[in-house]
């Protein structure tokens, strides 16, 4: 624990040295702040949002985009499952073998090749994207990371046509290094942004983008890809959102109060006041890396983040593939009730950050206790989940309930570990968010990967393995948050 009071003493320094600026207003920035009725932290979770919602959107859009490019029916490898369930007739108004853009023949190998390329380039730049966002702020950082991969998506279906899987497999290595600064810039500006107390909600408001983004790219992928329509129409949409959120960040958020030109300053004081953490000028202060690499509450981080990664990236990358190759449901459908389980975890974040924030403030159980019980139910509840959702076979109501409530009891990870890093070290929270974010990246590395492996023929009882290991990597890293995880260190957490 010792370690992690270097920390602490930079954190102060840097608390000492984040004196607002004096700043002349103009006609123009009176005007905008009279404007401005909502408080600019909020805007800057709703945007942070919608950033999230984006950088998922374009994430998770191949994953049920995919089921519709590879004509299963060419490849000849027919295997035999006694345990297959009915297949719909009818995929829209096209049957099955009616899919004319269904033109590749790639494995099942080939294809968890191509879902984990993302990732490898995403935990590339978690590292270098949380120190340039401590550098420079996290404004610019964020923004033109999502803005590269937003033109990426845009580009995809010209660059699989012209190079088939292996520039497929490139192109989502760059999506990922354009993603990797998300999270690292994110936290970085809410722990500049966002007094303690609000940290659990706020949390809950700007991570549980990532299921708003599963929501609307699983439903809007499954509605045009409908009636067998072209799969390149999902890759132009979602790089077009992207886009358009570049140019709305652009405009109304900035990477710290003082350097807002039209916040009000009543909130301006009220930041300034409660927000103990550093501005720009701390980011000369070296990392304080032994401290950080030492410290035992760190690493139970990374391993509960590894865990819920193991999971999460099981749920997002491989549930359409199930619900489409396994539950035979058609793509409309798959689409719809892919979503579901995002919309529960969504809700539910908010619920779980509420009764976190409220038990904290009253007292009631410490940062540290409310972090652990939160992780757990994220952990444990889903494991639980997905394995009697595999046992429920082809009853596909049963199932499709088993994955939402998994889902539903995931939201607890955002006021559980997902703020953990504000309260251990809150003036490097993007670069510790940089460590762990790179570290349970590679869960999304060998997930979709692994799942090919122990899925060749895509039938129920070898998915049922895949899902046994994804319940011994849950529950086995939560165990280690629970014994050495810690709510309270450095950074003047009250």
């Amino acid at each position: 624990m010792d370690d992690l009071n270097v920390v602490q003493a930079h954190n102060l320094l840097g608390q000492k040295s984040a004196i607002p600026q004096i700043r002349k207003d103009n006609a123009l920035t009176k005007t905008l702040r009279s404007c401005c009725i909502i408080p600019q932290r909020y805007i800057l979770g709703v945007m942070g949002l919608l950033g999230v919602c984006n950088a998922y959107t374009m994430r998770v859009c191949l994953n049920l985009a995919i089921t519709q490019m590879v004509n299963h029916t060419k490849s000849g490898d027919e295997h035999f499952d006694p345990d297959a369930c009915p297949e719909d007739e009818v995929i829209g108004n096209v049957t099955a073998a009616e899919r004319p853009y269904a033109t590749f023949q790639w494995d099942e190998k080939t294809q968890g090749l191509i879902l984990s390329g993302f990732y490898y380039g995403y935990a590339a730049t978690q590292v270098p994207g949380g120190y340039l966002a401590e550098r420079f702020g996290g404004k610019w950082t964020l923004g033109v990371g999502l803005l590269s991969t937003a033109l990426f998506t845009f580009l995809t279906p010209i660059v699989i046509r012209a190079g088939g899987a292996t520039w497929l497999f490139i192109l989502r290595v760059l999506q990922g290094m354009g993603e990797g600064p998300t999270m690292p810039a994110l936290m970085i500006m809410l722990a500049r942004w966002v007094p303690p107390h609000e940290r659990s909600f706020q949390g809950a408001l700007v991570f549980g983008g990532a299921q708003i983004g599963n929501i609307f790219g699983s439903f809007m992928s499954g509605i045009l890809l409908a009636d067998g329509r072209d799969w390149a129409y999902v890759f132009y949409f979602f790089g077009g959102f992207g886009i358009f959120w570049f140019t709305l960040w652009s405009l109304l958020c900035y990477s710290t109060p003082n350097t807002h030109p039209y916040i009000s300053k009543k909130e301006l004081n009220y930041l300034n006041k409660n927000v103990t953490t550093a501005e720009n000028k701390t980011a000369k202060d070296p990392v304080p890396w032994k401290a950080i690499l030492r410290s035992a509450p760190v690493w139970a981080l990374v391993w509960a983040a590894v865990g819920h990664d193991w999971g999460y990236y099981t749920m997002v990358t491989d549930l359409p593939k199930y619900s489409h190759d396994v539950l035979k449901f058609n793509i409309a459908t798959t689409g719809t009730l892919t979503a579901l389980p995002y919309i529960a975890m969504w809700l539910c974040s908010f619920l779980f950050g509420f009764v976190c924030d409220l038990c904290i403030k009253k007292g009631w159980h410490t940062i540290k206790t409310g972090r652990i019980i939160h992780t757990t139910i994220a952990a444990t509840g889903p494991a639980i989940c997905i394995i009697l959702a595999s046992y429920a076979g082809c009853d596909r109501t049963a199932a499709m309930v088993y994955f939402i409530l998994s889902m539903a009891l995931m939201g607890g990870f955002y006021s559980g570990m997902k703020v953990n890093a504000l309260d251990l070290a809150p003036n490097y929270a993007g670069t510790l968010t940089s460590l762990v974010n790179t570290t349970s990246t590679f869960a999304g590395i060998v997930t979709p990967y692994l799942i090919g492996l122990l899925t060749p023929d895509s039938t129920l009882v070898q998915w049922r393995t895949a899902f046994w290991v994804c319940f011994a990597v849950l529950v086995g890293t939560n165990v280690v948050y629970c014994i050495w995880a810690d709510g309270q260190h450095s950074g003047g957490m009250t």
